[in-house]
């Protein structure tokens, strides 16, 4: 079984039971309803990054569902979280990419999405043989993977909160795979 299709989402929940707030988040990205398998790093070889709306019609409740999940949660007031799912696609789309997940405490959207990015981005650039410094900046690092021409495309999805007071946040992040049978069929040409 390799996925042919998947989608990201995030979300938030808060709650004064930490697993409830779990629940929540899962419903704000939209995926409460599936039982949810979490797998690690490969984005397969010509997946098709669909919209989140898409992908929720294309799942049935109480299915396994495979995913790449970020997860983190508080329950400290004034506490900043963040939960982040990054991916790097190489250019040639036959060949695997990379997701990442990171989770942290202190971190905003901004440095979660670019290190999860960068995360992903090392491990594709490692597996093509691309030669980089680890030391310099990943605005830096990311040009020397782009200008190289074999990864052609990263991104992050990333979802943050701050903790309430006697109450559990929870955010997550996550790459959704869609099971290939719940694609509708292709349709086929038909030649006059």
């Amino acid at each position: 079984m390799v996925p042919t299709h998947m989608f990201l989402t995030r979300g938030v929940g808060v709650h004064r039971e930490k697993l409830a707030s779990f629940e929540e988040a899962l419903r704000s990205a939209g995926v409460a309803y599936c039982n949810l398998v979490s797998v690690s790093s490969i984005y397969p070889p010509s997946c098709k990054i669909i919209p989140r709306r898409r992908g929720e019609t294309l799942l049935n409740p109480g299915e396994i569902t495979h995913c790449v999940m970020a997860r983190s949660d508080t329950n400290e007031r004034n506490r900043l979280i963040s939960a982040s799912i990054g991916l790097a696609i190489p250019t040639d789309r036959r060949t695997y990419g990379y997701l990442s997940e990171h989770h942290a405490y202190g971190e905003t959207d901004e440095e979660s999405g670019e290190y999860t990015e960068d995360l992903a981005a090392q491990m594709l650039a490692t597996t093509l043989g691309i030669e980089f410094d680890p030391n310099i900046a990943w605005k830096e690092r990311e040009q020397v993977f782009k200008m190289g021409g074999k990864i052609v495309r990263t991104l992050n999805i990333t979802q943050s909160a701050i903790g309430k007071a006697n109450r559990w946040t929870t955010v997550v992040a996550l790459a959704v795979f869609i099971p290939m049978e719940n694609l509708p069929p292709k349709k086929t040409r038909v030649r006059r």
